[in-house]
């Protein structure tokens, strides 16, 4: 029953280490360890911005609900164009093509529904921008989303990912002191995957986007989630 001791006392150890969140996985080394985890989180200034610009259009056939959506889209793009928008900065991102019913269930007519996506680099200039494109497709017009973004990150992700491991560090000192063991060297740091985007804002009316259209993006954090595993010495 002796040698079943130190067993439980590193059972006990990795329970702590799990406390702050972690799983252990297979393939990990058997040495006795702490598991700590370290989120690291730094303001970044976006210096992009990504619009869905949808247009919207219904006719009693489809090919007129489809003429009349391709005339108006391409007039939205010949704007963003014409703006400085850069073609690989502007995709399709749906086009949907579908009946409307009357309440009896009879086919009233067409609706076609063709979303562009944009990114845009220059924050300060796209109010104005989306403005004008928004008018060029007038009335048909739905602004579904726009979302900021850091383009070039490395910076203020270099610094979000040494503040993560700090604290993962930190906290496996902490396990150790409280465990009265001693904290050996580190076996493996892993970043892991980031989580959910940054909820984007969304708008869906025509006269929401004709109105004028005030861009404000402030700061957008930057997180980096990391997993350090410290050997337990002795």
């Amino acid at each position: 029953m002796r040698r079943l001791v130190p067993v439980v006392a590193v059972g006990a150890l990795l329970l702590a280490g799990c406390a702050t969140g972690s799983t252990p996985e297979l393939g990990r080394p058997s040495t006795p360890s702490i598991t700590t985890r370290g989120v690291g989180t730094i303001a970044g200034t976006p210096d992009t911005l990504t619009v869905v610009l949808g247009v919207q259009t219904r006719a009693a056939s489809a090919a007129d609900a489809l003429a009349d959506n391709n005339t108006r889209a391409t007039g939205l793009l010949d704007v963003l164009r014409s703006r400085g928008v850069a073609e690989n900065d502007l995709r399709t991102s749906g086009l949907q093509i579908f009946p409307t019913f009357e309440n009896d269930g009879r086919i009233s007519g067409y609706e076609v529904t063709n979303e562009v996506t944009a990114t845009l680099r220059d924050i300060a200039g796209a109010g104005a921008l989306v403005d004008a494109a928004a008018q060029a497709a007038g009335d048909a017009v739905r602004v579904r989303q726009i979302t900021f973004g850091i383009d070039d990150d490395a910076q203020p992700r270099a610094g979000a990912r040494a503040d993560a491991v700090r604290q993962a560090v930190t906290q496996a000192r902490q396990l150790a002191d409280a465990a009265e063991v001693d904290l050996g060297p580190i076996l493996s740091v892993t970043e892991l995957p980031e989580g959910q985007p940054p909820v984007p804002i969304t708008r869906d009316s025509a006269a929401a986007a004709q109105a004028s259209v005030p861009i404000e993006p402030g700061t957008q954090d930057v997180s980096v989630t990391v997993e350090v595993v410290h050997a337990i010495a002795g």
